[in-house]
């Protein structure tokens, strides 16, 4: 055991792991709030006309600020560490995402203590439990369509990213990287949205890709932004474990059915 915990791809496969686990998991805590993303950067909120639907602007859960670094997490282990990882991460993620939003309504259905209801009243919270609710109860329509959208656009972005890099070897991350992102970003616009509202709430398919292209603006233009990301991580990850040992990583990583890195010599 002491010697795996030196193990620097272990090491590395765990911290990846936690970050993505918690980032996946937070981003679905605050994916209640709705904000605007004209008014973050000082500007009126647009009026854009889509598939005959008006009046459309940036109104983003706060989920989106989080879900692009889920992308380049995958990417930079399907690069490593090869498609059965991202697998599996991404089905941890799931399930613990799934236990977490369990425990929510376990504990909305808790009786709440009397003092507790009023106690943030002075705050302008009339009701606390009403205010708990309303964070942690979100709809199982909207539970389940985020869940469905993240795996199938994992999967989307790991079969992507393999045929690309099977094409390029190991030049040009940035290209396999960017491109299936982009494309698994599309992919989960429009599936969470079919799910949660057209499914869920009767939308329209004219509200769905109304909607979901101008989410979907936005995701396209945070993977450009974080191109470079991937970039600065991969030779981080280089100078950690050493290039010889990151090259092999890539040629397990490629092989897709390796399960383990112990031919690795790599420790401390």
């Amino acid at each position: 055991m002491h010697n795996i915990l030196k193990d620097k791809p272990t090491k590395l496969f765990i911290g990846f792991t936690a970050f993505f686990v918690a980032n996946a998991l937070i981003a679905e805590c605050i994916g209640t709030k709705i904000f605007s993303l004209e008014k973050l950067f000082g500007l009126q909120p647009s009026s854009i006309t889509l598939f005959g639907e008006s009046g459309l602007s940036f109104n983003l859960t706060c989920g989106v600020l989080l879900w692009p670094l889920e992308f380049v997490m995958t990417d930079i282990v399907n690069e490593y560490f090869g498609p059965k990882a991202v697998r599996r991460i991404s089905y941890t993620a799931v399930a613990l995402i799934s236990y977490a939003f369990l425990m929510f309504y376990s504990s909305i259905h808790i009786p709440p203590a009397d003092f507790w209801i009023t106690s943030n009243q002075t705050k302008g919270v009339d009701n606390m439990q009403t205010a708990f609710n309303g964070i942690f109860g979100q709809g199982l329509w909207i539970i389940l369509g985020s869940l469905t959208a993240f795996l199938v656009s994992q999967i989307v972005d790991v079969t992507i990213f393999h045929r690309i890099k099977r094409i390029t070897g190991d030049k040009h991350i940035w290209l396999r990287a960017t491109g299936s992102t982009l494309v698994s970003q599309l992919v989960d616009s429009y599936i969470v949205l079919a799910i949660a509202f057209k499914l869920g709430s009767n939308w329209t398919w004219a509200e769905v890709f109304a909607v979901g292209t101008m989410n979907y603006i936005y995701k396209f233009i945070m993977a450009v932004i974080l191109t470079p990301v991937i970039i600065i991580v991969e030779k981080r990850i280089e100078k950690y474990v050493g290039h010889s040992t990151a090259i092999q990583m890539k040629k397990i990583a490629m092989g897709e059915e390796s399960d383990g890195f112990e031919n690795i010599p790599t420790a401390g």
